[in-house]
């Protein structure tokens, strides 16, 4: 890992080759497509080059009008940044993952992906609708495709040159086991919560004996109240060190041998401090 005090500036290395994802990372799940632009462009323009989004948070265009406005604004290449998004459930037969990998890049306006994840291990009947449902109101799930089926066409995506790393989401160990073991391309990244109340330790364990990164997100808890911002002992060692709770936080993740993502709703003021 490339440290640097600033976190903006730490990188990590990926397998196969994939390069190196920054550290700190600005999360889009943001559900307003004209906060989801003025967010994107103040976290690049606050130092921010990892950006994380999805095909499920419907606002990938509004995600490339920001990035391509601010590159541009900026004087800033498109090597420069690390972009991931992620296969929704609907598209997991193997024949749906190529397409729906050249629609995210049309939305980012992008034509190259620096990594590409299976948002969850779940799959959905295939087609256009996200959340498949029958008249009971009760999802409808594919049995007919497993997860391996999907990691095969992700690996094809890396094989065609415009994805350079392939990975997978809100996934357990006891999920991960299997597609690692049977994968011709090991997953680069995994991508669950994680954060001091959920620490992972046997996920990060085994990811670092493999060499995969382990990008966590929710690093400041996940809606709990009273949660981690008021911890008194986080309280305590922020402090201690003349930082803030949200700071000790993110270089926690970070110096445990995490990549990290940031809230978007506070992420532009916070990256100014590190």
């Amino acid at each position: 890992m490339a440290e640097s005090s600033d976190l903006r500036l730490t990188k990590m290395p990926l397998n196969n080759r994939g390069g190196h994802i920054p550290a700190l990372g600005f999360g889009t799940l943001i559900p307003d497509a004209a906060v989801t632009i003025t967010a994107t462009r103040d976290a690049l323009e606050a130092g921010f080059r990892h950006f994380d989004g999805a095909e499920r948070y419907r606002n990938e265009r509004e995600v490339g009008e920001a990035l391509q406005a601010g590159l541009a604004a900026g004087g800033i290449a498109r090597e420069d940044i690390f972009v991931t998004t992620k296969l929704w459930n609907s598209n997991h037969r193997p024949e749906r993952v190529e397409p729906a990998f050249e629609a995210s890049l049309d939305r980012l306006r992008i034509n190259y992906l620096d990594l590409y994840l299976i948002h969850t291990p779940f799959a959905f009947q295939p087609g256009d609708e996200q959340d498949p449902r029958d008249e009971n109101g009760n999802i409808l799930y594919d049995n007919g495709v497993t997860l391996l089926d999907t990691w095969r066409a992700m690996e094809g995506l890396v094989d065609g040159g415009r994805c350079r790393a392939i990975g997978l989401s809100d996934i357990s160990l006891n999920q991960l086991l299997p597609i690692y073991e049977s994968a011709r391309i090991k997953p680069a990244v995994v991508q669950v919560e994680a954060h001091p109340y959920l620490p992972e330790t046997e996920l990060l364990e085994f990811c670092k004996e493999k060499g995969i990164v382990l990008l966590a997100f929710a690093p400041l808890g996940h809606g709990m109240r009273p949660g981690l911002l008021e911890d008194p002992v986080i309280s305590a060692i922020a402090a201690r060190v003349g930082k803030t709770p949200a700071q000790v936080l993110l270089a926690w993740a970070v110096q445990r041998g995490t990549a990290v993502l940031t809230t978007p709703k506070s992420a532009g003021s916070r990256a100014r401090e590190f």
